[in-house]
C-alpha cells in the first residue's frame, strides 16, 4: 500500500515512522506539491499539513485516508471540498503545549513581566505589587482535550476552574460547568477568559460585545483556539475603552494579522503568531501509526471528523 507525507517537516516523519511501517506499506515524504507530484496517483494514505494538501485532493484518485498534523481542519471542510476519504485530526497531542503557553502568560500578566522588562530598559526601578494566581477563577470557554489540560494546570496553581461546552461535563478538573446562555454568566466571574474552540460556524463571535461587557474589567483574555471566535472589532473596541485588563491573542480572522492592525500596537495586548502549540512530528507520528493499525485492521479510526460538524 502506497502512502504520502506531506508537510513542512516530512522527512523528520518518515525518519521517526520508517522504522515502524507494517510490512507491505511504504511512505513517501514530499514538502511541497511539486515533490508530492510523483505519489499522489498511487497514495491510499496521507499524514499531511491541511494547507498543502487541500488544492491536492483533486489529484488523488485512490485517496482513502488523511490524517491531519493538525488538530483544526477547517481548510478541508468547505462544502466544494471532495469528502469521499475518512478524515482524522491531531486531538489529544496539543494539550501540554497549550497548558503552557496559556499558563506562561497567565503567569507573565500576574507578575507583571512585560512591566518590568519595559522598566528594565527605561532603568526605572519599578515596585509596583504583582498579583498571583493562587485563589483566582478561570473560564474555559470549550473544555475538550486542550481545555481540560488547561484546567488540570490551573489547578496547580490554585486557580479556581470554570467550564463552557455544549453538553459535556466529565473532566473532574472543572469546578464548575455552564451551558447554553450562560456564558456571561461564567464571564461575570472570571480573572481569565480562555477560548479553545475548535473552528465551526457555531463558535463564530461567541465571544462577542456581550460577554466582553461581561467580564470584569481586569480580566484577560487569551485565545489559543480560532480566530473567528471572537468578535476581533468588539475585542479592539473594550480594549481601547479599558474594559479589560488585557489579551493575549494567538489565532486571528485574517492571518497573518495584517499590518496597521490595532492589536500589533495596543499597549494591553500580546501577539504570538499563531505558535501557542505547533505541530511537532514526535507527538503526531505515534496518532499516525496507532490509526494506521487500525486502518488496515478495518476498524474504526481515532479522531475521525465529522465533515458536517467540522471536529
Amino acid at each position: 500500500m502506497e502512502g504520502l507525507i506531506l508537510s513542512v517537516r516530512a522527512y523528520d516523519y518518515l525518519r521517526l515512522l520508517a522504522p515502524h511501517l507494517p510490512p507491505g506499506v511504504t511512505l513517501h515524504a514530499a514538502e511541497n506539491a511539486a515533490e508530492a507530484a510523483p505519489w499522489l496517483k498511487e497514495s491510499v494514505v496521507l499524514l499531511a499539513d491541511p494547507p498543502l494538501v487541500r488544492p491536492l485532493l483533486p489529484h488523488l484518485p485512490h485517496l482513502r485516508w488523511l490524517q491531519s498534523t493538525y488538530a483544526g481542519v477547517e481548510t478541508l471542510l468547505s462544502p466544494d471540498l471532495r469528502r469521499d476519504y475518512l478524515l482524522t485530526n491531531a486531538r489529544g497531542a496539543f494539550g501540554d503545549s497549550m497548558a503552557e503557553y496559556v499558563l506562561g502568560y497567565v503567569i507573565l500578566h500576574e507578575r507583571r513581566g512585560w512591566h518590568r522588562y519595559l522598566a528594565q530598559r527605561e532603568q526605572r526601578w519599578d515596585t509596583t505589587w504583582p498579583g498571583r494566581l493562587r485563589g483566582k477563577t478561570m473560564g474555559l470557554v470549550g473544555v475538550g482535550s486542550i481545555g481540560a489540560a488547561i484546567a488540570r494546570a490551573a489547578r496547580c496553581f490554585g486557580v479556581h476552574t470554570l467550564g463552557y461546552t455544549l453538553s459535556s461535563a466529565g473532566e473532574p478538573a472543572i469546578d464548575r460547568y455552564y451551558h447554553g446562555d450562560a456564558l456571561e454568566t461564567m464571564a461575570a466571574a472570571c480573572d481569565y477568559l480562555v477560548c479553545s474552540l475548535p473552528y465551526t460556524p457555531a463558535s463564530r463571535h461567541r465571544i462577542d460585545r456581550s460577554v466582553l461587557a461581561a467580564l470584569p474589567s481586569h480580566a484577560l483574555l487569551v485565545n489559543v483556539g480560532r480566530g473567528s471566535t471572537v468578535d476581533e472589532e468588539a475585542l479592539v473596541a473594550a480594549l481601547q475603552a479599558g474594559q479589560l485588563g488585557g489579551a493575549v491573542l494567538d489565532v486571528f480572522q485574517t492571518e497573518p494579522l495584517p499590518a496597521g492592525h490595532p492589536f500589533w500596537s495596543l499597549p494591553n495586548v500580546i501577539v504570538t503568531c499563531h505558535t501557542s502549540a505547533l505541530s511537532y512530528p514526535e507527538d503526531i507520528a505515534p496518532i499516525f501509526l496507532d490509526n494506521l493499525q487500525h486502518f488496515l485492521a478495518g476498524a474504526a479510526l481515532n479522531n475521525r471528523v465529522d465533515f458536517v460538524r467540522g471536529y
